[in-house]
């Protein structure tokens, strides 16, 4: 069974056609940072002014990849959030009005299910040992920083219970943030993960946050569940005061000045304009962030006694970040899984992938349904 997924949540215009929840056959993904580029993030109505530009070209090269044509498509999946309203209807508009003009179903998808189902469809393309359950899920992207209880139903669907998120700023968000802080390219991830290598992760002390395990207010069930918590606005705080205590903002306006002129700037066009102290400040930014995320997230494994573990999101692409996880994973038993980098930023192939349980379930979206920005999972 072929479904055709469109993935539009933020900045990326994504389709993909997976067949049987498992074969991948196209993923197209049409980016947006020239775009945003000179805005250092993302500004949410261009975004959605992109996305009307780049859906059917998209779509069509999604199917041209596949080598099928709509008529072939047995179900529509499509992301309808979270995310920002006015990209994330672009994709639903589009993926209601082929349904109805092939008298098709559509399946709406949550955007943070469709990032956990990117590691399953890996794991069953692969052909690798079963996963076992239950799995803990850390999503960690620009806009997101969650963790998932993850189960498998009897029935072939699957739950997820929401057991921790991030209190102010997404780790993502957190890079983004201090790239711009520093003059550097947007997005951040990318180019601090590469500069970082140029730095001292030790050199500077930065304060990580120090919020204990909570219970939730509300009973569920019988027990209190506990929620384990991110920040990281402080981490992002310490950034700016160390800057401004070490006179840091002449060398960075200096550098803004000197790439300005260069169209999405890299590694080699900022090293001539790096400092070894605002090199080791990078390194020590993205060192702490690493492990405050390695440390919580394997703190809430044990004590929720998960058999496995799962990390995604566009984060789940840092280098450093995957190193931390299988090292401290593997002294402490726990199978980690991770997405290929292609499918670890929003893409369309997870969200044809979450789609698929629920296209055998015959579980399909009204035609009224529409985006919701704030969706939640479980």
């Amino acid at each position: 069974m072929l479904i055709l997924g469109i993935e539009s949540s933020c900045d990326e215009t994504a389709a993909a056609v997976v067949r049987d929840g498992q074969q991948l056959l196209s993923n197209v993904v049409s980016s947006q940072i020239a775009t945003h580029l000179p805005y250092g993030g993302v500004v949410p109505e261009l975004a959605s002014r992109e996305h009307l530009r780049a859906i059917v070209p998209v779509v069509r090269q999604a199917l041209a990849e596949a080598k099928i044509g709509l008529e072939a498509v047995d179900a529509f999946a499509v992301t309808q959030g979270p995310g920002l309203a006015g990209s994330l209807l672009v994709g639903v508009t589009y993926a209601k009005a082929l349904a109805f003009a092939l008298s098709k179903p559509v399946i709406a998808v949550n955007h943070l299910e469709g990032h956990i189902h990117a590691v399953m469809l890996e794991q069953r393309q692969s052909q690798s040992e079963e996963l076992d359950f239950p799995a803990l899920a850390l999503i960690v992207s620009g806009g997101h920083t969650h963790l998932y209880l993850v189960n498998r139903l009897p029935n072939g669907g699957w739950s997820y219970r929401n057991v921790g998120h991030t209190l102010d700023d997404a780790a993502g968000e957190a890079f983004d943030k201090v790239a711009k802080l520093l003059g550097l390219s947007y997005p951040g991830g990318p180019i601090i993960e590469k500069l970082a290598t140029h730095g001292n992760p030790r050199a500077i002390s930065l304060p990580r946050a120090q919020i204990k395990v909570r219970q939730k207010a509300q009973a569920m069930g019988d027990t209190l569940p506990q929620t384990y918590d991110f920040s990281f606005s402080g981490i992002k705080t310490a950034v700016l005061r160390f800057v401004e205590t070490h006179a840091m903002q002449d060398s960075i306006r200096r550098r803004h000045i000197a790439v300005e002129g260069v169209q999405n700037p890299g590694v080699e066009d900022f090293l001539p304009h790096l400092d070894q102290l605002t090199l080791d400040l990078i390194a020590s930014f993205q060192e702490a962030v690493v492990r405050d995320l390695v440390r919580k997230t394997l703190h809430a494994a044990s004590e929720l006694e998960v058999e496995s573990l799962i990390v995604t999101g566009g984060v789940a692409s840092n280098n450093r970040l995957r190193e931390e996880f299988q090292h401290r994973a593997t002294d402490e038993g726990l199978r980690v899984l991770f997405p290929s980098r292609a499918l670890s930023t929003d893409n369309a192939a997870m969200i044809a992938a979450a789609a698929f349980p629920r296209l055998l379930a015959h579980e399909f979206a009204d035609e009224r349904f529409s985006a919701e920005a704030s969706l939640r999972l479980a």
